[in-house]
């Protein structure tokens, strides 16, 4: 699963550093939707619309069911247990809490995001 930042670095990141196959959470689709109106810059706005688009064409993203909502409950556990705030990072959580309950390692250029949570998922910093 591609996190919201390799989402908006894929055009710099090399593709084998990337998974043959991937996904991204319906968070990570929330997360580009409301980027696009998180700035001022009217051609900024417009890559960002692109982005999302072309993503939206791409690939089908990973609902955030009930099974998510569990796994939420073990990864705001785990990064409490490393004295993190995990309501400073919601979105981050609920796309790890998506690749947890898919079973799907995490690939981000924020790994320290998701410290504390390394014992239950897979994190791939690229």
């Amino acid at each position: 699963m591609l996190d919201t930042s390799v989402v908006i670095d894929l055009g710099r990141i090399p593709p084998a550093d990337l998974p043959e196959e991937a996904s991204v959470s319906a968070i990570t689709m929330a997360e580009l939707s409301a980027g696009t109106h998180a700035t001022d810059d009217r051609h900024e706005r417009a890559r960002r619309q692109d982005r999302l688009q072309l993503l939206e064409s791409w690939i089908e993203p990973v609902p955030f069911d009930a099974d998510c909502a569990r796994a939420y409950g073990r990864v705001y556990a785990a990064v409490s247990a490393v004295g993190r705030r995990p309501r400073r990072r919601v979105a981050d959580l609920l796309i790890a809490a998506t690749a947890m309950a898919a079973d799907m390692p995490l690939y981000t250029r924020n790994a320290t995001d998701f410290l504390g949570l390394e014992d239950i998922i897979d994190i791939v910093d690229i």
